[in-house]
């Protein structure tokens, strides 16, 4: 039986509907304890919803919600200042993320959440896994990472826009590849995680870099560059190849559960 796996980035989705069920309720960037409980309850109504609403539109036949560990994962022990200054989730969302893990689970979704890494490799994880038996994968996510691993088998659906973002939708946005995203934002940086990449190279001449010489490592050899293109990377280089590892996802995380154990009903 051919298999179609969606794997749900669980915190995209229900952070996103939290800040549209938050936002008409804000008074000076604040919630009052009385609205709170209110706006969780319509969080969590609504994200369980979206996953149903998921499943109707994709038509799996597995499906898992993937979150985060609570804990840091390995690329702050190597890059301390990753995603450095951005907004926490507030505590009171936190707080309340076993009671959505249980209106999941109401509708036949179950969750994973590793001990100590991102959802974002996790996901690359299976979906590698599964693309490799020849088997499709949806990922659901608006997380720009996953677009570097579109193939004939794995797909990214956004949501909120009821679209796929396919090759098309990165020709247009990125002007490179889908194989060639990761070094694109090695040299451009990721500034929503706070990743540096190059000082001074900006996303159209990272892509007239990409599409002339092919990859990062083609640029670091070429010879003929630019005299002040080739002294930002004299200068950058360093940097280029610790964003590069940053943005790269893993495939290798230990799972520890198997397709059967996600099969919906």
């Amino acid at each position: 039986m051919t298999a179609h796996v969606v794997l749900i980035d669980a915190l995209n989705l229900i952070r996103r509907i939290y800040a549209v069920q938050e936002r008409p309720f804000l008074l000076n960037n604040e919630l009052s304890d009385n609205t709170k409980q209110q706006v969780l309850y319509n969080t969590a109504q609504a994200s369980t919803t979206a996953l149903s609403n998921i499943l109707s539109t994709l038509q799996p036949t597995h499906a898992v919600a993937v979150f985060d560990s609570e804990k840091p994962c390995w690329r702050y022990d190597i890059y301390p200042d990753y995603k450095k200054g951005r907004k926490k989730m507030p505590e009171h969302l936190s707080a309340t993320l076993p009671d959505i893990q249980d209106q999941f689970l109401s509708v036949g979704v179950d969750s994973i959440e590793p001990e100590e890494d991102e959802a974002d490799d996790v996901i690359a994880t299976l979906a590698i896994k599964v693309a490799l038996r020849n088997q499709r994968v949806s990922i659901v996510s608006t997380d720009k990472c996953f677009l570097s691993l579109l193939n004939e088998n794995i797909e990214v659906y956004d949501y909120f826009n009821r679209r796929f973002l396919d090759n098309q939708y990165i020709e247009d946005k990125f002007s490179v590849k889908s194989s060639q995203l990761i070094d694109l934002w090695a040299l451009t940086g990721d500034s929503t995680n706070k990743i540096p990449g190059v000082a001074g190279i900006g996303q159209i001449t990272a892509a007239e870099l990409i599409n002339t010489y092919g990859s990062v490592n083609a640029i670091l050899s070429a010879d003929k560059l630019k005299s002040s293109i080739q002294e930002k990377l004299d200068q950058g280089k360093d940097m280029l190849q610790l964003s590069h590892q940053l943005l790269t996802l893993k495939q290798n995380i230990p799972l520890g559960f198997n397709l059967k154990d996600i099969r919906l009903n």
